[in-house]
């Protein structure tokens, strides 16, 4: 079997980076070993973050370190046993969050983000999965009003970017979102960022857009993927697949593949839970409601109420701990009257994340035909779609929408 392009992940980014290829006369096929938008792309909030121009850094206040240090909060866990593993990683993360490395890596992501709606909505558009988006925006809140006043600084500083967003006090919060209890200060809602029903589901939605238009989705693990001469292969359930071309987006899974053929590229799993919830009687949620010192968002959600929860430091392999969930549903509970618990055991997933805080999009540089696109950490569901178009500028030789240097793999060498 033949194909001028094969894409190892059927995850968002996979999914989005085969279509904008397909769009540009590429013969593609999509592979992975699960079904599209089954792992890190199903399990998230929901939430296209257009607000979100500063990436999420490492903190680098003394007092809240201490406070980490005490492995008590709900927003960040780490199992300590893995402490030495991950820690040279954190060293580098911890580097890169100083505020002038912040303020590159935001203007770095920025052409990013200003594009993440409208490109999500031209697929919808195209595969018909508009009913799956909503425009109302999402809602932060906070539990003190010093950390309100601080949010507000924050939103204040983000002016320039012409971000439209909403102060709520408790008393407007509870007009906006009833069903809330009183335990807020404020809240800032935020008007331009989008949000999504059933993340899982836009992801299948794109690959039969993808399928619809001639492409092929084939199941296959990419761990056998060799390079023969001038082109790769790879075993399929269906027998050896050819290409030419081979782009890489598997997100946490990309070092798998990638270490043998001699890469080192700094990937790190950040660990995430969520659960599923009835809706009390009689109660609603319009939007979704993050509390960031919490590190929780509660969603509202095809297969019911979602609770998502922040970052775990673990070794992939280690089993489930429901402590962060445990910790997140006393908060949430604090505001909302979360029901009954719907999902068996709760959702595990990994968010793909590089210590400068930016993915890596372009050539491999020490095999010819070999692409990567992978490293959005927080953001896969809400860079899918642009990063998709300028990978797939990039391998077309096309003029691109931005500066592809800034995400260059190359920075690791």
């Amino acid at each position: 079997m033949q194909c001028e392009t094969l894409v190892l992940g059927a995850g968002i980014v996979g999914v989005c980076s085969a279509l904008h290829l397909q769009a540009l006369g590429r013969e593609v096929v999509l592979v992975d070993r699960a079904a599209p938008g089954s792992g890190t792309s199903y399990g998230n909030a929901g939430l296209i973050e257009r607000s979100s121009i500063v990436p999420y850094a490492f903190p680098r206040d003394l007092r809240r370190l201490m406070l980490y240090a005490l492995n008590q909060q709900p927003d960040v866990r780490y199992d300590w046993r893995y402490l030495p593993q991950v820690a040279p990683w954190l060293w580098k993360y911890w580097q890169a969050s100083s505020k002038r490395n912040l303020q590159r890596a935001a203007e770095a992501m920025l052409p990013l983000v200003q594009r993440c709606v409208q490109e999500h909505c031209a697929l919808a558009a195209a595969s018909g999965q508009q009913g799956l988006l909503r425009d109302t925006g999402w809602i932060e809140i906070y539990r003190s009003h010093k950390a309100f006043a601080r949010a507000q600084a924050d939103a204040a500083q983000l002016h320039v970017h012409h971000l439209r967003y909403s102060l709520l006090d408790a008393g407007q919060l509870q007009a906006v979102e009833p069903s809330l209890g009183q335990g807020a200060a404020g809240a800032v809602h935020w008007h331009d960022p989008m949000t999504v029903q059933d993340p899982g589901a836009l992801a299948l939605g794109y690959t039969a857009l993808f399928m619809q238009r001639g492409g092929r989705f084939m199941d296959a693990d990419a761990l056998t993927l060799r390079q023969q001469g001038n082109h790769w292969q790879l075993e399929t359930a269906a027998g050896m697949l050819h290409a030419r071309e081979v782009v890489v987006a598997l997100g946490p899974e990309s070092n798998r593949l990638l270490s043998p053929l001699g890469y080192r590229i700094p990937l790190q799993s950040k660990r995430g839970y969520h659960m599923h919830y009835q809706t009390a009687a009689g109660a609603t949620l319009n939007h979704p409601v993050c509390d960031p010192l919490g590190g929780f968002v509660l969603a509202p959600m095809n297969q019911g109420l979602r609770l998502t929860t922040g970052i775990e430091f673990a070794a992939e392999d280690a089993p489930a701990n429901d402590i962060q969930l445990l910790r997140c549903e006393a908060l949430a509970r604090r505001f909302y009257p979360l029901g009954e618990r719907l999902d068996v055991k709760p959702w595990l997933g990994r968010r793909p994340c590089l210590p400068d805080m930016r993915p890596v999009i372009g050539p491999a540089g020490r095999h010819p035909g070999l692409w990567l696109n992978f490293g959005h950490a927080h953001h896969g569901l809400t860079l899918g779609p642009v990063c998709g178009r300028l990978l797939a500028q990039m391998m077309a030789g096309a003029a691109t929408f931005t500066n592809p240097a800034p995400y260059s793999p190359a920075r690791f060498s």
